[in-house]
């Protein structure tokens, strides 16, 4: 039961106590119901024995008994015997054929092959006949039986009760937990959206439901807040980063355009140029992904061969990772036109490159591939470089995050691959990852054709904190 949902639960918990006490309900009522048969069939037997005493009597030393003494009523036979015990008058029921002793005044209850009765006898005293009995008998199992097809008919009507009882109590937790129910589609919506500007808004209530509603509420006000601020520190220190870099940079160039610098000078500036211009990189991508945060950033999408853009990338980056005794291939469709921001797609691309380039083995190599498929355009970045670890690839699109930095050349910040799938996303597209520690991995992006709307647009929210 532990699988099951709350709702399940709480109609299954529900429906076993109403059935069950349904069930010892009518199994009160049955017991109490048949002894109160058995009691009313004694009582009737004995009065009608009483009555019929009125239906006979004595004339001149003669036994007379009127025709009403032989009348059936409620199924109860009357009849009359000598003190000797011989059958006068009446009438037997068929299948007593048991001649009990005679019991003044006490029920007897007698057992046949098939039956059950009860037999009740009441002496009568005349001055010159002498003594007769009156006997009735009645079947037990008769009146048992009327209860017990009152039985088979409730017991008829309880799978349907159970039914009738599931689906109220069904009903009943389903309008019970459909504040539940809201509070968990808002939180689903706010995860595949990034959106903390959502609310649950379940209104006044005052029961626990409400109150938690309230609570979630106030939490979400409180994020949406922070991350708020967090987007704007991130997007002001950007930009108040970026006047000291640029100086910076200037210096070194013109400091390394100086004739008179010793090598070593030379080599101290050019290692300060190049950290410099690794932290302009990161610079520009905080500020990209703020203003994506802040739904700013617009997309210039048109229509372009993205066949030569590819190639392109992988020309520039197969200069890039001579370096490294890295190879870089491609094997692209040609003629593949789509309508994609040409400035993002490239960063994309170089991006998911220079990455496997930065994480490949000496002598390795990096796969590019490019072709349309599906009325889509589809990619793929394979290296047999280091790889990723299992417990890391989930984390790999978060910011600033690196499974192991001393195993690279230190210039990735841990950006690049947040932005890629900014980029992806910013297109309506999506992108996978296929990694295993020490035989490379594989990333393959799906970007549509054509967008919904060409030209300038804005992606809201597509990039995920």
């Amino acid at each position: 039961m532990r699988r099951w949902s709350l709702k399940a639960k709480l109609t299954a918990l529900y429906s076993f106590f109403m059935i069950l006490l349904t069930c010892v309900s009518l199994a009160i009522l049955f017991s109490l119901s048949n002894n109160e048969i058995l009691s009313s069939t004694r009582i009737q037997l004995e009065n009608q024995v009483y009555n019929s005493m009125d239906d006979f009597g004595e004339e001149r030393g003669e036994l007379e008994v009127d025709r009403d003494f032989y009348n059936l009523e409620d199924g109860i036979y009357l009849s009359l015997y000598d003190e000797a015990g011989t059958f006068l008058y009446g009438r037997l029921p068929y299948g007593f054929d048991r001649q009990p002793e005679f019991s003044d005044g006490q029920i007897q209850t007698i057992s046949g092959e098939t039956e059950r009765w009860y037999v009740f006898d009441v002496k009568c005293q005349f001055p010159e006949y002498g003594v007769v009995f009156v006997r009735g008998v009645t079947s037990v199992t008769r009146a048992e039986n009327s209860m017990r097809v009152t039985m088979r008919f409730a017991l008829i009507l309880l799978p349907l009760m159970v039914v009738l009882v599931t689906a109220a109590g069904y009903r009943f937790t389903r309008r019970t937990l459909l504040p539940v129910k809201k509070i968990t589609d808002t939180v689903q919506e706010i995860r595949a959206n990034a959106d903390l500007s959502r609310r649950v808004a379940l209104g006044d209530g005052k029961d626990e439901i409400y109150r938690l509603a309230q609570t979630f509420d106030g939490l979400l006000a409180e994020l949406d807040e922070a991350f708020a601020r967090e987007k704007q520190f991130t997007s002001d220190v950007s930009h108040e980063l970026r006047t000291p870099v640029a100086v910076i940079l200037a210096q070194c160039g013109e400091m390394l355009e100086q004739p008179d610098l010793k090598e070593k000078e030379r080599e101290q500036i050019r290692l300060i140029e190049r950290k410099a211009r690794d932290m302009a990189q990161m610079i520009s991508h905080l500020l990209l992904l703020s203003r994506a945060d802040q739904g700013r950033q617009k997309l210039q999408t048109e229509r372009i061969n993205v066949s030569e853009l590819t190639e392109m990338v992988v020309e520039e980056q197969q200069m890039i990772a001579e370096e490294k005794g890295i190879r870089v291939t491609g094997r692209i469709e040609p003629g593949l036109y789509a309508e994609v921001d040409e400035t993002f797609y490239i960063r994309m691309l170089v991006n998911l490159v220079s990455n496997s380039i930065a994480y490949g083995k000496q002598g390795g190599s990096v796969e590019v591939e490019l072709w349309k498929r599906d009325g889509e355009l589809e990619g793929t970045v394979k290296d047999d470089g280091i790889g990723i670890s299992a417990k890391a690839l989930p984390h790999i699109w978060e910011r600033f995050y690196r499974e192991d930095a001393s195993r690279t050349d230190g210039s990735h910040s841990g950006l690049g691959l947040s932005m890629v799938q900014w980029i992806v996303r910013a297109h309506h597209g999506r992108i996978e990852v296929e990694s295993e520690s020490e035989k490379g991995t594989l990333f393959t992006f799906h970007l549509p054709l054509k967008q919904d709307s060409p030209g300038a647009q804005t992606p809201e929210t597509v990039y995920k904190k």
